[in-house]
């Protein structure tokens, strides 16, 4: 996917999801997209593994524009992947492989996964993961007790849940996030 492919399929989500990212006007995205050309491959791989990035907000701070990944489900391309490295290794001392882990593969991308908060935000726009689930990134002292976190909705409410680092679905993926 070049470049301009993507700016197309931006601009067209942003224009067609306007309560997401309401009071932003796409100039002023195209200017901050133009002045930080190194994360656009971030914005491709998200695209690409059928993440659907598009602006949730507008940092008041710094001005930049920050992207989630709103698809629908748990993207695609990112899905059988244990937490982290550490989860991973252990599935594959069992003779088990998932498709890598959701740490490393977030971080090879650029991006970061999505925090509780930031998880529950994103479902204010809407509904997402009505069938799957998506890692979250997990505190410490969870992790330190080989647990990680990860959320859904059911039953017309957000679920946050823990597993085992270690486990790996079908149907869990991860979300990300990146500033720009």
């Amino acid at each position: 996917m070049t470049n301009n492919e993507l700016i197309i399929i931006l601009k067209k989500r942003f224009e067609e999801n306007m309560s997401r990212h309401m009071n932003l006007e796409w100039t002023d995205v195209m200017k901050r997209l133009e002045n930080n050309t190194d994360k656009i491959h971030s914005l491709i791989a998200m695209e690409i593994t059928e993440g659907e990035p598009d602006i949730i907000f507008k940092d008041d701070g710094d001005g930049a524009f920050i992207f989630y990944d709103c698809s629908a489900e748990s993207p695609i391309g990112r899905r059988n992947t244990c937490y982290d490295k550490k989860g991973q290794e252990e599935r594959n001392k069992k003779g088990v492989f998932p498709n890598g882990n959701a740490a490393d593969i977030a971080n090879a991308m650029g991006i970061d996964l999505l925090t509780e908060e930031q998880y529950k935000h994103l479902q204010s726009f809407g509904r997402f993961d009505l069938k799957s689930s998506s890692w979250l990134k997990t505190p410490s002292e969870i992790r330190r007790l080989g647990g990680a976190i990860f959320g859904d909705f059911r039953y017309g409410r957000v679920f946050i849940y823990h597993n085992s680092a270690p486990s790996f679905y079908s149907s869990r993926g991860f979300r990300g996030c990146i500033k720009i």
